[in-house]
């Protein structure tokens, strides 16, 4: 079967120069391509596992942000966005240019990265995303916090849970100690109102109050918690942020916050959905605001001595939404189309991973399951197979990935990414085939051309969906 391995990415988007390529290659003239690679630092170099090394069991710290789209990012291209401390990252590990959520919405890729299997294995992984109290991750089911800490790991989820409500759905029924943050898909960031008017703070299963910015609060909880010793336990972090997720209200923006808080409170069931708020400006804003709260965790971690013996993954629940930049990607947020579901990945663990590295390889939410649970030297659980492949042995030993199927399913739509090829079904039921290694934008339509091929994996799509559980109704 072919393998994956660094010569591939001369054909993938961009080049191994760093940011400063990837500027120019997405249309974004000469002078935002002299600042990115100002900001930049030196020219990334294609990815090379630092073999040999070895280290304790590390620590977990898994960033989620909400609605973040591929481009979004300075290190990504983002023309007018900066974002110094997420790109100081990526120059310390290694950026994926070819990363994938397990969804095109909020809940069913959390649900792929807690359980590492496609969401439509449970049902609460079919709502798109959740909604109502009706569903939700059970209980039963073993959670990468829940493995981990059976293998020895102090476990703790900080921020946006989105995966069901008390009294039948909470972290801390599903394998995390500690729980501080929200319930629900979304909150005003001051009041903490949630979609259905309710209040949605959280310290374990009780409410908690305090009504400063959501942002803020969840940092310095993050920042406290990574300063911690744990008994000398390694840990795994869950840090969910709400940025830059609806409604679009900054630091500061205390009047638009009421003007919110008060339309929910009189009724109004779209009111968080803010569509006569925001702007690329304030989009802007919170985005940036996402970066400095990173990097107030990334100075706790530092001076607690032990950011080399930590590994960080950062990356978004999906693609972005009305504001983000997503170039050259086609599609948003709930689509299955590139900018769907292709979101920032960044990988850092200083104790085994060179930095100023960049990986084109295709990978997507189960993967990074999969991976975290061998390096901490857990197993899954048997009667739970996992549907992401380790990366642990590309990381760490420079073992070729096999060419496989990325898959994914929404409601009315339907993808599977093979090598450099993607098939795709939209809304409008045409079976579709893109080469994403010329055409990211997936524009130039190969079905025609390519029978066969596009044959080989529809039937691919269709093996891996009779699997799965089918949507209601």
């Amino acid at each position: 079967m072919p393998s994956y391995d660094n010569h591939l990415s001369r054909r993938a988007f961009g080049s191994a120069v760093g940011v400063t390529a990837a500027a120019a290659a997405v249309g974004l003239g000469a002078a935002p391509a002299r600042a990115a690679q100002e900001t930049a630092g030196p020219p990334e170099r294609e990815f090379r596992a630092a073999r040999g090394r070895h280290s304790r069991r590390p620590n977990i710290l898994f960033i989620l942000g909400d609605d973040l789209g591929w481009a979004d990012l300075s290190s990504y291209g983002s023309p007018h966005i900066k974002t110094p401390n997420l790109d100081r990252l990526a120059r310390q590990g290694v950026r994926f240019t070819d990363a994938y959520s397990g969804s095109a919405t909020c809940s069913p890729t959390r649900f792929s990265l807690y359980t590492g299997r496609y969401p439509g294995r449970v049902e609460g992984g079919l709502a798109e995303p959740i909604a109502d109290r009706s569903v939700g991750l059970e209980p039963t089911h073993p959670t990468l916090a829940s493995l981990l800490r059976d293998a020895g790991y102090a476990t703790a989820l900080i921020g946006k849970w989105h995966c069901g409500y008390l009294p039948d759905h909470s972290p801390t029924k599903s394998g995390w100690d500690e729980f501080f943050g929200n319930f629900g898909g979304a909150l005003e960031y001051y009041s903490k109102l949630g979609l259905g008017g309710e209040y949605d703070l959280y310290e374990g299963d009780a409410t908690y109050k305090d009504l400063r910015y959501y942002t803020r609060i969840i940092t310095e909880r993050a920042a406290e918690y990574v300063s911690r010793d744990h008994g000398g336990k390694p840990w795994l972090l869950n840090l969910n942020f709400t940025t830059p997720h609806w409604p679009w209200i900054a630091d500061g923006d205390t009047e638009a916050s009421a003007e919110v808080e008060r339309r929910i409170k009189a009724g109004d069931a779209r009111a968080l959905w803010h569509q006569d708020g925001g702007s690329v400006e304030k989009y802007r804003q919170m985005v940036e605001d996402l970066d400095r709260s990173v990097g107030e965790v990334l100075k706790a971690l530092e001076r607690s001595g032990r950011a080399d013996d930590t590994l960080i993954v950062f990356s978004s629940d999906n693609g972005g939404e009305r504001f983000s930049y997503n170039w050259p990607l086609s599609g948003n947020k709930a689509s299955l189309q590139e900018g769907g579901i292709r979101v920032p990945n960044i990988v850092r663990w200083p104790a085994r991973i060179d930095g100023g590295q960049v990986s084109r390889v295709p990978v997507f939410t189960p993967d990074w399951t999969a991976t975290l649970l061998e390096l901490a030297g857990a197993r899954p659980h048997p009667a739970y197979p996992l549907d992401g492949a380790s990366l642990a042995g590309y990381l760490l030993r420079g073992e070729k990935i096999a060419e496989r199927n990325l898959f994914w399913r929404v409601r009315g739509e339907r993808a599977l990414r093979r090598g450099d090829w993607k098939y795709y079904r939209g809304k409008a039921g045409r079976d579709q085939l893109f080469n994403l290694a010329g055409d990211a934008r997936e524009q130039a339509d190969k079905a025609a051309l390519e029978p066969a091929r596009l044959a080989e994996l529809r039937t691919a799509w269709e093996k891996t969906d009779a699997g799965l559980l089918p949507y209601p109704g």
